[in-house]
């Protein structure tokens, strides 16, 4: 009889551990991609000032719900991890013309330049000058869903090639881009200022893009003469600090650390040894390069020995824009994701700390979004365009209609009273 009882019970029992993997498995799923989370607006830190005002009531993507995809967009590993592989979906093919740019000490600089697909809505030449991220350039999927989004909008398009960064394009120096060398960068900005004196500018700048963007603006004020703006999206703010970071394993930054450096590894190796030695990397730099397992690592050994810094710490003391973005006096518009892992929350006060402090910086911290992924989309599939892509255009459309309402202001009333006068304009209208 005991027999019988005993075998009764241990299909119960099988089916109540089924249950439980089940149960666990679910729950694992729920944790992991972060499913109980809920979608949020992102949370906006500037001043109270009729600009803040006009931008917010101007661009409603920054007060309404950002909705990424329900089953997986809620992970920012995730929504990271497609941008790295895919970049996006259903990715269209801008046609540009490449600009090929001799800098002084022997280095070539590149960028891919797109005509406008139509008129701006305010019908004025508006040129948006893009620093994409780390070893990337015009050719990533990413940066031509942007282009084309742009140019349909009515704006030209300058993109930098980093350099080195190209496949088919050999140094012609021993030297590539860097943290925060902004060379290449203000000489395309400089060749579109000769080149359409008539037109403003828009500066964006993506992840490494971002710092190399707003050190550029704050070097010096000259930098920031015909900018209309400037936005950045997923950039760290300062290199010293993120590095400590980058070696924690918590959200797997020490793994991300290790897939970057493979990355840079690759590309640098990539370029003949020839070109890469020079009186400050010997092959001694270049065993530590093929040994090397982070992006601390490939920069003490190499690169910051490309412009003569004597310690990783001046290198990213140097070439950090925290020490430069403060001077920044154009409209900024500074964008991260909380959920980004490879952007430590303690580096977000920067950003913070500089939008309550400055009238012209706007701070936009989505919930969700990753880096560099800010993926739209219902259940599963996301749309070819993000709210990334959504956002800065409307946030530069919001910045040319204000810029042509004060123009308009100053050109019909008295001079010395341009802002209170378009005030009252706006306040008329709205």
């Amino acid at each position: 009889l005991n027999a019988v009882v005993e075998s009764k019970g241990l299909p119960a029992m099988f089916n109540g551990m089924k249950l439980a993997v089940v149960a666990a498995v679910l729950y694992v799923i729920v944790r992991c991609l972060n499913l109980k989370s809920p979608n949020a607006a992102p949370r906006i830190m500037s001043q109270d000032t009729l600009h803040s005002r006009y931008l917010l009531k101007s661009c409603p993507m920054l007060t309404k719900e950002y909705i990424p995809p329900l089953l997986w967009g809620k992970s920012g590993h995730l929504q990271t991890a497609l941008y790295g592989k895919m970049g996006r979906v259903y990715t269209p093919t801008p046609h540009g013309l490449r600009k090929f740019l001799p800098m002084p000490d022997g280095a070539t600089a590149t960028f891919d330049l797109f005509e406008p697909l139509g008129a701006h809505t305010t019908e004025d030449d508006v040129t948006m000058v893009i620093c994409p991220g780390i070893g990337n350039h015009s050719e990533k999927n990413y940066v031509r869903t942007f282009v084309d989004y742009s140019q349909r909008q009515g704006y030209r398009c300058a993109v930098l090639n980093h350099l080195g960064a190209l496949p088919d394009m050999e140094l012609t120096s021993p030297r590539m881009f860097t943290y925060g060398c902004t060379w290449e960068f203000g000489a395309m900005v400089g060749y579109i200022k000769r080149a359409f004196p008539q037109t403003s500018l828009v500066v964006v700048g993506f992840s490494l893009g971002g710092n190399i963007a707003c050190k550029f603006l704050g070097e010096n004020r000259s930098n920031q003469e015909r900018v209309l703006c400037c936005v950045s999206v997923c950039q760290g703010y300062s290199a010293l600090r993120a590095q400590e970071t980058f070696l924690e394993w918590d959200q797997c930054r020490r793994l991300y650390n290790f897939l970057l450096a493979g990355k840079m590894k690759k590309l640098i190796l990539s370029h003949s040894l020839s070109s890469m030695s020079s009186s400050n990397i010997g092959d001694a730099d270049l065993t530590k390069l093929c040994a090397a397992t982070s992006l601390m690592q490939i920069d003490d050994s190499i690169m910051r020995k490309f412009h003569g810094y004597g310690s990783l710490r001046e290198y990213y003391e140097k070439e950090s824009c925290v020490h430069y973005i403060h001077n920044v006096s154009v409209p900024l518009l500074l964008v991260n994701s909380s959920d980004d892992p490879l952007v430590h929350r303690s580096l977000l006060a920067i950003p913070c700390r500089l939008a309550e402090k400055k009238p012209n910086v706007m701070f936009a911290l989505t919930e969700h979004g990753g880096h560099m992924g800010f993926f739209e989309g219902a259940v599963l599939f996301p749309q070819p365009l993000t709210w990334m892509d959504k956002v800065i255009v409307e946030y530069t459309n919001a910045i040319c209609h204000w810029e042509r309402k004060e123009k308009a202001c100053q050109r019909t009333r008295n001079p010395n009273r341009g802002f209170h006068q378009l005030s009252s304009t706006l306040k008329l209208s709205g």
